[in-house]
């Protein structure tokens, strides 16, 4: 789904710090965790500004490239300057507006599970825990009939994710989820720039066990390729015969 500009403060917040360097926090609520912050210019960091995790996918990433919620299109600009052919894409209008002034030769607003590309991509990345927005465990199995639709042959998903577990761990640090209603890693988030205030939506933090399984179930092979050092790592999806 597409956001409006009057519901985008992450939009606004990444136009606004383009135009004149400078941004308020970009403020985020969940019922989860405490209130929160993300810092703007993060946004438009540099490859050597990247965690390992990125800068592993990116150098990965090869022929026909789809960046999906490319936010402020650090990881696009950096796939062109390596001379590849990046389509990036994102929900939000203003943050599409800035690619292009940030110089993205083909960025578009577009909605990951409904757009027509007219075209197969030989890698697709769901960087900083892009895989999050199927939103829910249960929408996760659409997430690879839509590679079905979009992959080349021979081509692979890159996707970053963290698992969430460490947050129920005990003193002895066994794994609690008792109290737990549904899977773990589905998060309810909020964000405000400004006056501007979001709406509520949802996000996907999958453990590498269960992406591994509903992966195999849809016909694809899950390799982490990259561990980071907060819980999180990155994974290589590709569909099985093509391994």
């Amino acid at each position: 789904m597409k956001l409006d500009s009057n519901q985008d403060p992450m939009g606004h917040a990444i136009a606004h710090y383009h135009k004149n360097r400078t941004a308020e926090p970009l403020r985020v609520f969940s019922s989860m965790f405490d209130e929160d912050e993300l810092p703007v210019p993060h946004l438009f960091r540099t490859f050597d500004e990247m965690n390992r995790l990125e800068q592993t996918a990116l150098r990965m990433a090869q022929g026909r490239v789809l960046d999906v919620g490319s936010g402020a299109g650090c990881h696009a600009l950096y796939l062109q300057e390596r001379g590849l052919e990046v389509t990036s894409i994102d929900v939000s209008g203003l943050a599409v507006e800035t690619q292009r002034k940030r110089g993205v030769a083909d960025v578009m607003q577009a909605d990951f599970f409904e757009h027509d590309f007219g075209q197969c991509f030989d890698t697709v990345l769901m960087l900083m825990n892009g895989i999050g927005i199927c939103g829910a465990l249960e929408r996760l199995p659409q997430l690879f009939i839509r590679l079905d639709d979009i992959l080349a042959p021979g081509g692979c998903l890159l996707a970053d994710s963290s698992d969430l577990s460490y947050i129920y761990e005990d003193e002895e640090g066994k794994v609690d989820l008792s109290g737990v209603k549904g899977y773990y890693g589905e998060v309810d988030f909020r964000m405000q720039y400004g006056d501007i205030k979001g709406p509520p939506f949802h996000w996907l933090y999958i453990d590498e066990i269960t992406l591994t399984t509903i992966a195999h179930a849809a016909g694809y092979e899950a390799e982490v390729v990259c561990r980071g050092n907060h819980h999180d790592f990155l994974m290589q999806l590709k569909r099985m015969c093509e391994k």
